[in-house]
């Protein structure tokens, strides 16, 4: 301001001397018109004095030198105050300071629980290094076909585990065991040598007849002892199929047929009591089996399909993977230093665990999963293995609830030699010695199905603990829940068991993920036709919101066209999207809660189909950016999953002959010229009245197109919409479509979408 703070005095003294508000205020402004404002200016007591007169700056813009004036004093002073308060400066030299920031008060973050079966409860998951999370898995034993049951663990341990990595961000180092040393495996490679030697010797038709009945003596005596209700009945049907099929070739040997009918009649009885014959033979002749190749041969097969089933699943292959047969060294020393540490015994040439000196022991307990299940003598004979549990066996343990971690083999057996002489891993111990030879003294989490939980996942704690003096092998337990088919117990021994290839033949592997992403993953899944047909209806809403979407995305628009001005629907649509996702990570950090986040995206996507739906009512495009934004979220979603493929970039993939082709954008744009052809051509056939043009039109739609998995879809006032789907489903959403009653249309008139 210019003068002097001394000189203005005067002038300031006359104004405060107007007793007339208003004209202190006139006077004022007309006084500070001839001067100027300089941000450095030492104010004098009169501009305090006159600051103070006012409450708020004039609001006639006439007077906008006070106001500016003002403005700079109120600056300085940090607004008028009282008479006779005192006025500080806010800052040194007439400068406005920075005023105090607060953060946000926010809100907490929701942290991830699991379920333990250590504690029965959802614990917050704390990794023991960081972002670093070690994981091992409960493999196959490698005897036979990979059913639904192994599809149920695996499937969900591969949704828990991309969740892990690709939504939370840990660093998963997963680790799964393959058993191919077994009494289960043991036995049905000597039953398949022998069975397959006796078949090689082609034997007389008289001679099967009299091996089949003198089979079915201990089958019979067998049966009669059987007391669970399931498995007696698996027995009864395998009889009475061998004793139906055993009549043709009963009266063909009695009639002195031919040998040529006669023998026919033998390979379906060979086939019918494939089970029973190698039983029988393997109790006579079983101990004659000495060659090692024989027991590596059968488990070597099976992994490989057990590994074919997991690619064809889309289920991650493990980081590493670990081998009984490859892990027998290790396995010795890791029986020994139990031994050594005083939990273990050996007996007979076997070494047993010591169960009654580890749960004396005041740093260790036994039985931490299901303590009320320890002395189960059912369920640990079960854990045993079928060729231990003899009579001279059961008395070489110090207590009936000490378990094997070394067998000493019998005949017929393969054997390492270790200190206590020739023998084979128990069944528990090879989980502990391969991962604590990967993982260490304490793993994060350890995995495997609802049914192992004891004994076999107790006796592997207790093993290792006992190995490491410690009580913390495992921080966290989990385990899938059982899976049962249509309503009954699945299990390969009582033979009611369907494969994951006959599995596959009838649903794909998306769909079958999409049946478990339905259901949470610790309990009880019934695989049965209701529960597909809803995975199959789930994915054909999803599958017909992207293909919406990728119609919207394909519509010509410039650079600037792509972004449009949100309207009251865009909003509201917006925060229903935030909504969601906020629901769903809630649902992911509530125990992987993929059924309640199925249900979200469910949500979501009918409000973008209602959306979507009023747009197309208003003749009006819906928002492109937005919706893609959606559909690229959900894309986002189903691929962390695992029900899309990484290369796809939005929804569903359609692929075409061979695995790379990707069809969508290979056809897509041709399809996209023939439609607009089509288009031209019926707007042409209704003004020039030519019906037959428009049958041919609506035959490409209806009858041609479907044949080439191609779906249109003719809207009043809109371009037609161009899909790609399913031959196979296309061809179905036409019948039931031409079975609907519907009112005769004329010819070219917009028909309603397939499905």
């Amino acid at each position: 301001m210019s003068g002097s703070a001394g000189e203005q005095a005067p002038a300031y003294r006359s104004i405060l001397s107007i007793s007339d508000e208003a004209a202190r205020v006139r006077a004022l402004n007309e006084h500070l018109s001839t001067r100027s404002y300089v941000q450095g200016y030492s104010w004098s007591q009169a501009d305090v004095d006159l600051f103070r007169q006012l409450s708020a700056p004039p609001a006639d813009p006439r007077l906008f030198h006070v106001a500016r004036w003002f403005r700079h004093i109120e600056a300085v002073l940090g607004g008028p105050c009282g008479r006779g308060e005192p006025c500080g400066r806010q800052a040194s030299r007439g400068r406005r300071g920075q005023p105090q920031w607060c953060p946000p008060a926010g809100s907490p973050p929701c942290k991830l629980r699991l379920y333990n079966s250590l504690t029965r409860r959802k614990d917050v998951f704390v990794p023991q290094h960081g972002k670093r999370v070690t994981w091992y898995c409960c493999g196959p034993t490698v005897y036979d076909a990979s059913h639904m049951g192994h599809a149920r663990s695996y499937i969900s341990f591969d949704i828990l585990r991309r969740v892990l990595r690709d939504y939370f961000g840990y660093d998963v180092f997963y680790c799964m065991n393959i058993t191919d040393v077994d009494d289960k495996i043991i036995k049905r490679a000597r039953q398949n040598y022998l069975f397959e030697r006796y078949r090689e010797k082609q034997p007389q038709a008289a001679q099967v007849l009299q091996d089949v009945h003198a089979a079915l003596k201990p089958f019979s005596a067998k049966l009669r002892e059987t007391t669970d209700p399931d498995r007696r009945q698996m027995l009864e049907r395998t009889q009475r199929a061998v004793e139906l099929a055993a009549e043709p070739l009963q009266r063909a040997v009695q009639s002195g047929l031919p040998a040529e009918a006669a023998n026919g009649c033998a390979e379906v009885l060979l086939e019918e009591a494939k089970d029973l014959l190698s039983d029988w033979l393997d109790g006579s002749l079983g101990s004659e089996v000495t060659d090692n190749s024989i027991f590596s041969k059968l488990p070597k097969f099976w992994e490989e399909e057990f590994h074919r089933d997991m690619e064809a699943l889309n289920v991650l292959p493990p980081d590493v993977l670990t081998r009984v047969s490859e892990y027998v060294p290790e396995i010795v020393n890791f029986v020994q230093k139990i031994v050594d540490n005083g939990y273990g015994y050996a007996s007979n040439g076997s070494v047993y665990f010591d169960t009654v000196k580890f749960a004396s022991s005041d740093r260790h307990s036994y039985g931490k999963l299901v303590p009320e299940a320890v002395g189960d003598q059912k369920a640990l004979q079960e854990g045993e293995g079928d060729l231990s549990i003899s009579a001279d066996r059961l008395s070489e343990k110090r207590s009936p609830n000490d378990f094997a971690l070394w067998k000493a083999s019998k005949p017929g057996e393969p054997s390492w030699p270790c200190p206590w002489g020739k023998g084979r891993p128990g069944w528990h111990i090879e989980c502990s010695a391969m991962a604590s030879a990967l993982l260490g003294a304490s793993m994060d989490i350890h995995g495997g199905g609802f049914d192992l939980r004891f004994p076999h996942h107790d006796n592997e704690l207790a093993q290792s603990e006992a190995y490491f003096e410690n009580d913390c092998w495992v921080r966290y337990f989990l385990h899938t829940g059982h899976l049962t088919i249509a309503g009954c117990k699945m299990s390969k021994s009582l033979k009611n068991f369907i494969t994951i290839k006959d599995a596959l033949k009838k649903h794909s592997a998306r769909q079958l993920r999409l049946a478990f992403l339905m259901h949470s993953w610790k309990d009880t899944l019934d695989y049965s036709s209701n529960t597909m047909e809803s995975a199959l209806q789930y994915e054909k809403f999803l599958n017909e919101f992207f293909l919406n979407v990728k119609d919207v995305l394909r519509a010509p628009v410039g650079i600037t066209g792509r972004f449009e001005k949100w309207e009251d629907e865009e909003s509201e649509l917006d925060r229903s999207f935030q909504d969601k996702k906020a629901a769903v990570h809630e649902a992911l950090c509530d125990n992987v809660d993929t059924r309640t986040v199925l249900e979200e995206m469910r949500a979501l996507v009918s409000q973008c189909n209602l959306y979507m739906a009023a747009r197309k009512a208003a003749r009006r495009r819906p928002n492109r950016a937005l919706l893609e934004s959606i559909a690229l979220y959900l894309t986002h979603m189903l691929k962390i999953f695992g029900a899309i493929e990484d290369e796809s970039t939005l929804g569903f993939p359609v692929r075409g002959p061979g695995a790379s082709l990707d069809l969508e954008a290979t056809v897509l744009p041709y399809l996209q010229v023939l439609s607009e052809f089509r288009e031209g051509v019926r707007r042409i056939a209704r003004e020039q009245k030519v019906p037959e043009v428009l049958q041919l039109s609506d035959a490409l739609r209806d009858d041609i197109l479907p044949e080439l998995g191609v779906r249109l879809e003719d809207h009043e006032g809109l371009p037609t919409v161009v899909k790609l789907g399913d031959r196979e489903a296309l061809l179905r959403e036409r019948e039931e479509k031409r079975r609907r009653p519907r009112a005769d249309l004329p010819h070219g008139a917009p028909a309603a979408p397939l499905g």
